[in-house]
């Protein structure tokens, strides 16, 4: 391009954000910068969904400070972006004194500050906030029920999940399959594996492989076999070759006392070349990004990590008469 503009310049920026790029997005505000054009609040909203994507609090903070240093923070817009960013980074406590100090709150503030203690598992301050919400003459949307749902399902809060499907009805919002999903695992956690079931049964939309899932999970939990192994046969019509199914399925079997049928799954599943995806967690040290995957023995400083995952299991053990059979493994 000739010419390159603010516009020109975020559009490239949201494209990296979009794939929480933060490396190639902060080259890029480098180079804008150096070419004198200035941020707009766009610009920082675009970089904060790339920092939330990724994880990244220290580049998310350095964000935040240019977005005071220029003014853009009193924007309602860029303040949500900010308060998404360091909920997701686990800074719950800074979002929630940035949204008390926002001016203006719009149903997306709302929606993401209660979102923020939802994904933490705080359902208690979560539901709280939504009272608060609807003291403003806020309406909640379909994103507010779904925090809510999702909060009360890893909260166990069975009654209070009944009673925010039931209404939302009256806010005009229609369920979608999220929130049929947060109440077949919500119903599933409690060990209402058959009336999680004839809930799916009775769901107007088709269930999709993550409420098959979620009660292939649940009654396993719960000892349900049959439910279990009805549960995965649909899920495998949608994703038949899904390996954490066959998985899921093949442990179903097993710990049932099937070793049978748990051999058959697993022979199916080496004949058809399934494999399941090691795990993997990253935690943030110094503004870098540290990768880890289950198995992985590439890390210069996994022997003194052993060792000291050794060491804090032994406190464990010492402090808290923790008795689990964890063994530390090369």
């Amino acid at each position: 391009m000739s010419e390159r503009n603010i516009v020109s310049w975020t559009a490239m920026i949201n494209g990296f954000a979009q794939e929480c790029d933060v490396d190639m997005c902060l080259h890029l505000y480098k180079q804008m910068r150096n070419l004198s054009v200035n941020a707009n609040e766009f610009t920082f909203t675009s970089f904060l969904i790339a920092c939330t994507g990724s994880g990244c609090l220290g580049q998310g903070r350095s964000v935040h400070c240019q977005t005071i240093r220029t003014g853009f923070d009193s924007y309602v817009h860029v303040g949500n972006a900010l308060i998404s960013m360091y909920c997701k980074c686990g800074e719950v406590g800074g979002a929630m004194s940035l949204f008390r100090s926002l001016n203006r709150k719009d149903l997306v503030s709302w929606n993401s500050i209660i979102a923020g203690y939802a994904h933490h598992g705080m359902a208690i301050e979560a539901i709280q906030l939504f009272e608060e919400m609807k003291q403003q003459d806020l309406v909640p949307d379909s994103i507010t029920f779904l925090s809510l749902l999702s909060s009360c399902r890893h909260a166990g809060f069975l009654n209070h999940g009944r009673v925010y499907f039931d209404s939302m009805d009256r806010y005009g919002v229609t369920p979608g399959l999220n929130h049929y999903s947060c109440m077949v695992d919500l119903l599933g956690r409690a060990g209402l594996i058959e009336e999680a079931r004839n809930f799916i049964m009775k769901m107007p939309v088709t269930p999709n492989p993550i409420i098959w899932g979620s009660l292939l999970s649940s009654s396993k939990l719960h000892g349900y076999v049959d439910v279990g192994i009805e549960a995965a046969d649909n899920r495998l019509l949608l994703e038949p070759w899904c390996s954490a199914t066959h998985l899921q399925l093949a442990n179903l079997y097993a710990s049932a006392g099937y070793s049978d049928e748990a051999a058959k799954v697993r022979k199916l599943m080496k004949e058809n070349g399934l494999k399941t995806d090691p795990g993997c967690s990253w935690v943030e040290i110094k503004n870098t990004i540290h990768l880890f995957r289950a198995e992985d023995r590439s890390n210069s400083c996994v022997l003194h990590m052993v060792d000291l995952l050794a060491t804090l299991i032994g406190h464990m053990r010492v402090v808290d008469n923790f008795t689990g059979n964890f063994e530390v493994e090369l």
